[in-house]
């Protein structure tokens, strides 16, 4: 691990970033891939792996995102935490902004269901957009913490990069696995339900480029930028990603694992970090 840190901190910043997004995209695959191998997918399962997701998405938010960010923050009190609040609102406001526009339809609800504006889209377009709103955020946080880190940015160091990088890919395999299933079960062959469930997270590359682009053009803007992810994310977790584990009777297994996701993320930033 020590060799994977230190080479992400000889390479240029947006490189890094576009080879972190490029590790988180391809675990998704292989988790897409599983479904080369399995004809099913245990509802107990699905729903602990969403809550996994759930908690590594949150435990991000604050030990790789707002804990940095108002760190960096100028000023004392209220002054400092300032940056913060205004970039969480503002991550949060773009997803919501998001979610009521583009058409998309979570892993567990009926087809009645779907949100933003109606389309005759088929289930299986609406499933995949539904995991690539997920994956925008996602991708946007690495790419400014790899920005912040180049930029010399107290707070901002290349193992909590690295760190959030891993964290995020590992939530990406199961949820990988999660997509491509349903599709197949819903009649699609394995090749398109794989592709279908890979290219979920295709946006998380060009996000995480985009975000270290911005940090690393416009400065003063890193605080506010994490804190946008992190709201971004939080908001994602809050309306889609935990609603998605309550649809059925399997919401302890759901929180346990929003619990062990939460654990294994806080324990690799702060071990890495």
């Amino acid at each position: 691990m020590e060799q994977v840190i230190q080479y992400f901190q000889e390479i240029d910043p947006v490189l890094a970033a576009l080879y972190a997004t490029l590790f988180t995209w391809g675990l998704t695959a292989a988790g897409a891939a599983l479904v080369f191998f399995f004809k099913g997918m245990n509802r107990a399962l699905l729903d602990g792996m969403l809550g996994f997701t759930g908690g590594v998405m949150v435990a991000a938010s604050f030990w790789s995102l707002l804990a940095p960010g108002i760190e960096m923050s100028a000023g004392d009190g209220f002054v400092k935490v300032i940056p913060a609040a205004v970039g969480f609102l503002l991550g949060a406001a773009f997803i919501f902004g998001l979610d009521k526009i583009l058409p998309h339809l979570h892993i567990n609800f009926k087809m009645s269901e779907a949100e933003g504006v109606k389309t005759p889209w088929h289930r299986t377009t609406l499933l995949t957009l539904a995991i690539t709103l997920h994956n925008i955020p996602e991708g946007l946080a690495v790419g400014v913490l790899f920005g912040g880190v180049a930029a010399g940015f107290e707070g901002a160091s290349i193992g909590g990069a690295v760190a959030l990088a891993l964290g995020i890919g590992l939530q990406n395999f199961p949820e990988g696995f999660a997509v491509a299933m349903p599709l197949r079960r819903q009649g699609l062959s394995r090749t398109k339900s794989f592709f279908y469930g890979q290219a979920s997270a295709l946006v998380e590359p060009i996000a995480g480029v985009l975000g270290a682009w911005a940090v690393l053009t416009f400065e003063p803007i890193l605080p506010y930028a994490l804190s946008f992810a992190a709201g971004a994310m939080i908001f994602v977790v809050v309306e889609e990603v935990i609603p998605e584990t309550q649809q059925d009777k399997y919401t302890d297994i759901a929180t346990m694992g929003f619990i062990g996701g939460f654990i294994i993320m806080m324990t690799l930033d702060v071990g890495l970090g």
